[in-house]
């Protein structure tokens, strides 16, 4: 039996969602926090601008896009655009894994659209984008959370498009490049790639989108919590850190703890590349001693956040389906059990297998540390 490892990650928080939290947190970092205060209170407000500020500081998002804190996490955030922005034009919607497809469904059986196209792929592949019609509004996630598989780049997102771009980027923001030229609507939670706490969402929106608002109507009724504008015109407090509901002030001091660790380890290209290091080390791995892994998806689209792994070992394979899927939930409860590796199982729609968070605020030593605990785990399985 191979022999036990003597060395723990020093954080087993791997989750992707919610995420670990920057090294050397602690609840300290809130001890600033304007708890009892009104959010409308001048200290409330200033921190609510704090937090859009430094996010488009560290972000290097264009002065003319308007950036929101909303209600909902990142869901939030996506429903707020496609139910207050669709109807124009026709719409295409890209889905390659369970959160992408959720926006499927929303736009095929909720929304009552006129036309929408929706071009699909399985757990591991990516649609051909050079589908997607940019004269039609598109809808689409930057990094498929559950799958591990990232659109590589906006190269097919044209300069003179005519529709809308509506990206839901809230496992990629703060770990990949983002094309803002090129995105009309981006959307993110906190609790994703600087660990921060649940509950609320982020939106921006370019120029475009913001015309788009003021022009059109759409022939539904919006609920209080996805109105942009007043009069016709766009909400400007709500661009200013006048949310629309009563926000945590104790998760944004969580927020601002976040992005002052971004500006003080080097900004956004330092996040980028500490994500990238965590990916390295699991690449390293699967070419060495976890050749029993391989990753969804190829390397061209895959994912430095959101690290999805299926296992290949011939033992594996030949067992049937409910077979696998109960000793991969093995494996991970195993890892749990010894305090190496928490909540690191697929996605319940994903195949069978493990899903590794390696964004910015995970440490790669922690990473290094635990994949000699997957090698040991994997061997007890088959003992």
């Amino acid at each position: 039996m191979k022999s036990k490892p003597s060395t723990k990650p020093g954080n087993p928080c791997f989750s992707s969602g919610p995420c670990a939290k920057r090294p050397g947190w602690s609840l300290a970092a809130l001890s600033d926090a304007a708890l009892g205060r009104s959010h409308r209170a001048a200290l409330g407000r200033a921190k609510l601008q704090e937090v859009i500020d430094r996010t488009r500081s560290v972000l290097g998002i264009p002065s003319d896009h308007r950036i929101a804190i909303v209600p909902a996490s990142d869901t939030g955030a996506v429903e707020m655009a496609l139910w207050s922005l669709l109807g124009p034009r026709p719409v295409d919607v890209l889905a390659w894994e369970s959160f992408g497809s959720g926006w499927v469904t929303d736009l095929t059986r909720q929304l009552p659209l006129a036309e929408v196209r929706a071009f699909t792929a399985d757990y591991g592949e990516l649609p051909d984008l050079s589908q997607a019609d940019a004269e039609r509004d598109i809808v689409f996630p930057w990094n498929g959370t559950t799958s591990g598989v990232r659109v590589p780049n906006g190269d097919w997102i044209p300069d003179d498009r005519g529709g809308l771009t509506i990206c839901d980027a809230t496992s990629a923001v703060f770990a990949m490049d983002l094309p803002w030229d090129r995105l009309d609507v981006v959307t993110w939670s906190w609790q994703k790639v600087m660990g921060g706490e649940a509950a609320h969402g982020m939106l921006v929106l370019s120029p475009r989108a913001v015309e788009r608002l003021e022009t059109y109507t759409p022939a539904w009724p919006l609920p209080k919590l996805f109105r942009m504008t007043k009069k016709g015109k766009l909400d400007e407090e709500l661009f200013a850190g006048s949310t629309i509901n009563t926000p945590s002030m104790l998760c944004v001091e969580d927020a601002l703890d976040g992005l002052r660790w971004a500006e003080k380890i080097g900004g956004l290209a330092t996040l980028q590349q500490r994500s990238q290091d965590n990916l390295g080390v699991m690449e390293d791995w699967v070419a060495g001693s976890g050749a029993w892994a391989a990753f969804l998806a190829p390397q061209a689209t895959r994912s430095c956040t959101s690290i999805c792994l299926r296992i290949v070992d011939g033992w594996y394979t030949v067992l049937p389906a409910d077979a696998q899927q109960a000793q991969a939930k093995k494996l991970v409860k195993l890892l749990e059990s010894e305090a190496v590796a928490y909540d690191i199982g697929a996605y319940r729609d994903a195949p069978p297998g493990l899903r590794i968070w390696g964004g910015a605020t995970v440490e790669a030593a922690d990473l290094q540390a635990l994949t000699p605990w997957l090698d040991w785990g994997f061997a007890s399985l088959r003992e």
